[in-house]
C-alpha cells in the first residue's frame, strides 16, 4: 500500500486537495479532524487537557479559544500540548493504516498540517505539498473565524516556509489556479504512484 503524505501551510487549500483526492477514491485521515474528535466529548484527550491545562475543558469539551492563547507564543506549554496530543492522533493514524492495508488498498492518503514540522514525512511513500501564492494564502486565512494578521504571523512563524516545503516535497499541487487544475495534478499523481 502506498501512503501519500498530503501537507501544506494554512490556507493553502489542503482541505479541498483531499477531498479531491477522496472523490478520486483514496481514503484520507485527517489529523485535524482527528484533533476534533478528541476534544469533543468523550475524546481522549478532555481529561489529559483538563488536568495538564487547568480551565480550558468546558462542559466536558476542551474549548479551542481558551486553549489557543496560552499555547500560542509559549514554546513549554505547546510542547507539553503536543506530547499529549501527537501520540493520541499517530493512534488513531495507525488504526486506519492498518484497516486499509487489511483491506487491500492501494493508496491512502494522510491529511498532516505540520507534516514536516513533526517528522510525518518517514511515515509516507511520498509527500504532496498543496501551494498557492502567498496573496491567495493571506486572502483565504484572514476569511477564516477568528483569524487575524497577528493570528496568522504567529501561526506561520511555527510553519515550516512554503518554499522549503515545496523544495522537500515529491509532488508540489498547485490551489491558485482553480479547482480543474488542482484536480488534474492530483489524478496525474495517482497516475504517478
Amino acid at each position: 500500500m502506498i501512503v501519500l503524505g498530503v501537507t501544506g501551510s494554512i490556507a493553502m487549500g489542503k482541505s479541498t486537495a483531499c477531498a479531491m483526492l477522496r472523490a478520486q477514491g483514496v481514503p484520507v485521515h485527517d489529523a485535524d479532524a482527528t484533533v476534533h474528535r478528541l476534544f469533543s466529548m468523550g475524546g481522549a484527550a478532555v481529561p489529559l487537557l483538563a488536568e495538564a491545562f487547568p480551565g480550558v475543558v468546558v462542559a466536558g469539551v476542551v474549548d479551542r479559544a481558551l486553549l489557543g492563547p496560552r499555547v500560542l507564543n509559549d514554546p513549554v506549554a505547546l510542547t507539553r500540548l503536543e506530547g499529549i496530543v501527537h501520540p493520541l492522533v499517530r493512534a488513531e493514524e495507525k488504526t486506519f493504516l492498518d484497516t486499509h492495508r487489511r483491506a487491500g488498498r492501494r493508496v491512502v492518503a494522510l491529511d498532516i498540517p505540520l507534516l514536516f514540522e513533526t517528522g510525518g514525512e518517514r511515515r509516507c511513500d511520498a509527500v504532496v505539498v498543496v501551494t498557492a501564492p502567498a496573496l491567495i494564502q493571506r486572502q483565504r486565512a484572514l476569511r477564516r473565524p477568528g483569524m487575524t494578521p497577528e493570528k496568522l504571523k504567529a501561526i506561520l512563524v511555527r510553519q515550516m516556509p512554503d518554499a522549503e516545503k515545496r523544495r522537500r516535497a515529491d509532488f508540489v499541487v498547485p490551489t491558485g489556479l482553480g479547482k480543474a487544475v488542482t484536480w488534474r495534478a492530483l489524478a496525474r499523481i495517482l497516475g504517478d504512484v
